[in-house]
């Protein structure tokens, strides 16, 4: 079976950076992925994504050096095992807030004895090789969201279940679930303590530990802070902020290259 760098790189304790999709589009996925991310994520549940696009966008990936992987929409396992058939490497599941989300979770990732994942790999083997199902159980990655309050008090006994290879935080609901207004960056000390409980917790069990990023610059310093997972934003923020500094740069000074004849790079 093709290995999961993502695992070996876990192991190595080498930081992992993620490209994030919401767009459903296997050319833009394509694009994200040749850029020298570690992985890059399918959002099935924020992005505008479902399964049809999943799919094509998973074979653009898969295409690369890129590793495929999914979040899924809710921890529903016939949905996760259907993404995994498609070919993704990894799921992270969103609202995990206990000990049986967990276990759940890790369960439809695995097949038995070790889970009760449903065999009908289908483009896991085109994807994974000939034994994909020999070696599946040891290289699908798990990571569960810690976004609830529940989740955030049962945190440190989440982060022992068996099979679970990591946690990972969408800083803007785990502000909202505190009460507190949603920040991409929070501030506010409750939430401020909460990631590095968070953090703790998995760094004690040597789970990696992962978290959406507002920028680069944000994703640097929670590298820094031990975090071994690392989203720097997703492809419509990216795609925003490139046309609003295209827009920028384009009407700062009209005049700058006036003089500049010279004949450029045509599209």
């Amino acid at each position: 079976m093709r290995p999961n760098t993502l695992k070996q790189r876990i192991r190595d304790n080498q930081p992992i950076v993620s490209a994030w999709l919401s767009i459903p589009s296997g050319y833009s996925a394509e694009i994200l992925a040749r850029q020298g991310f570690d992985c890059v994520n399918v959002d099935l549940q924020h992005g505008m994504i479902g399964f049809d696009h999943a799919v094509p966008m998973l074979q653009a990936i898969s295409a690369t050096d890129a590793i495929p992987i999914v979040r899924v929409g809710n921890s529903e396992p016939a949905a996760m095992m259907k993404l995994l058939d498609a070919g993704a490497y990894g799921v992270i599941c969103p609202m995990i807030s206990n000990v049986e989300d967990a276990q759940t979770f890790v369960s439809a990732c695995r097949y038995p004895p070790h889970g009760n994942r449903s065999f009908g790999p289908a483009r896991g083997l085109l994807y994974g090789g000939a034994d994909y199902a020999k070696h599946a159980n040891d290289e699908i990655l798990t990571i569960g969201m810690i976004e609830t309050r529940e989740g955030l008090d049962n945190v440190d006994a989440i982060a022992a279940v068996d099979g679970l290879d990591g946690l990972f935080i969408g800083p803007n609901d785990l502000s909202l679930a505190l009460g507190k207004a949603p920040m991409a960056e929070p501030t506010d000390p409750e939430v401020v303590a909460a990631i590095a409980k968070i953090l703790e917790a998995a760094q004690n069990q040597a789970k990696v530990a992962g978290i959406f990023c507002s920028s680069p610059a944000a994703a640097a310093k929670r590298i820094a802070q031990g975090f071994g997972f690392v989203v720097p934003g997703n492809d419509a923020g990216m795609l925003t902020q490139a046309g609003r500094n295209a827009v920028a740069g384009a009407r700062a000074n009209p005049a700058a290259d006036a003089g500049n004849t010279k004949g450029g790079s045509g599209y």
